[in-house]
C-alpha cells in the first residue's frame, strides 16, 4: 500500500532521495501552512552544522514549501531510516496543500534531544535544498530566501594524515568481523568510545566501509557514477575536500585504529586493489 510523504529538506531533491533507495512513484510540489522552516537538527558530525527541522507557528501566513511524494509501502523503512527515527526525528502526520488539493502525509520533526538553535547548514546541505526546490518548481521567492539563508562556515583542513605508531592493517572481510569498527577512505576508525549521539550510527557504521556513503550524499550525485569515480582514483577535488573533512571528523569522534586495502584512499600512499563496500541507508 503507498502512501504520500512531505520532504521539505534534502528529500525535495531527487537524486537525494535516490541515495536513500527511495524512488517515489510521483512527486509534485506542496505547502504546509502554519508551519515554519529551521535548521535546528544538529548533525552527527559537527563540520556538518544543522539540517532541516520544522516547526508550528500561531500564523497561518507562515509556510513550508516542499515536495509531496507518493511512495511505495517498503520506502517507509529507508525514510525511517534516512531520518534516523525515534532518535533524532520523530515521524508525524501533517496536512499539506498540492496545487489546491488537500493531502494528509508523514513527515519528520526533529526530536528535542538534537535541536540546536545555533546550528547553521552547511553549504553541501543548502545546496541540495536550492537544487530540489528549482527542480520542482517551488516559488521563486522562497527558493531566493533558501539561498540567503546564513550558512556554517568551513574550516579550512590540511590533508588528513593518521596518527604516528604502529596499526592494523584490514581486509574487508576483517573489517566486517570487528562489530565497532568502520572505514572512510582507507582508514579505519573504532567507534566504541564515541559520544552517546553516535549510538545511532553504529547499527550502519560498524563493520561497514562508508566511503560510497558519504559521496554519494555530497550533493545527491548519480550514485553509480559516484562508485565509478571512486573506483576509477578519480574524484574531483571538491569531492576530495568533503571527504578529508570526514577523514578529520571521523577522527574526533572515534579512535584512529588502521587501514584497509582500497582502490583509491585520501591521506597517506596505500592503494592497493580491493573493492569498497557500500551501506544501507543511513540518517542525516
Amino acid at each position: 500500500m503507498a502512501f504520500w510523504y512531505f520532504g521539505y529538506g534534502s528529500n525535495m531533491n531527487l537524486a537525494s532521495l535516490a541515495a536513500k533507495g527511495v524512488n517515489p512513484i510521483a512527486s509534485s510540489r506542496a505547502a504546509l501552512y502554519g508551519w515554519r522552516l529551521r535548521f535546528n537538527v544538529a548533525h552527527f558530525f559537527t563540520h556538518e552544522g544543522g539540517v532541516g527541522n520544522i516547526e508550528p507557528t500561531s500564523s497561518t501566513t507562515d509556510v513550508v514549501w516542499g515536495v509531496l511524494h507518493y511512495c511505495n509501502k517498503s520506502d517507509l523503512s529507508l525514510l525511517d531510516s534516512a531520518e534516523a527515527y525515534g532518535y533524532g526525528y520523530d515521524r508525524t502526520s501533517v496536512t499539506v496543500n498540492s496545487d489546491g488539493r488537500l493531502v494528509e502525509a508523514v513527515t519528520y520533526i526533529g526530536l528535542e534531544s538534537f535541536l540546536n538553535d545555533t546550528c547553521q547548514p552547511s553549504q553541501r546541505y543548502l545546496k541540495i535544498l536550492i537544487d530540489g526546490a528549482f527542480e520542482s518548481k517551488l516559488p521563486n521567492h522562497y527558493i531566493e530566501a533558501l539561498r540567503e539563508t546564513p550558512i556554517l562556515q568551513p574550516i579550512p583542513r590540511d590533508r588528513y594524515s593518521p596518527p604516528p605508531g604502529p596499526h592494523l592493517h584490514f581486509t574487508a572481510d576483517m573489517l566486517s568481523r570487528h562489530p565497532n569498527c568502520t572505514a572512510l577512505a582507507g582508514h579505519v576508525f573504532d567507534m566504541s568510545g564515541a559520544r552517546s549521539h553516535h549510538d545511532f550510527l553504529k547499527q550502519y557504521f560498524a563493520g561497514r566501509d562508508m566511503t560510497i556513503y558519504h559521496l554519494k550524499r555530497m550533493h545527491g550525485t548519480d550514485g553509480n557514477a559516484t562508485i565509478n569515480s571512486w573506483n576509477e582514483g578519480q574524484l574531483t577535488p571538491e569531492q576530495e575536500c568533503y571527504i578529508n573533512d570526514y577523514l578529520h571528523a571521523y577522527h574526533q569522534e572515534y579512535r584512529y585504529c588502521g587501514t584497509i586495502e582500497t582502490v583509491h584512499q585520501v591521506g597517506g600512499d596505500h592503494d592497493a586493489k580491493a573493492s569498497v563496500m557500500t551501506a544501507p541507508s543511513a540518517p542525516l
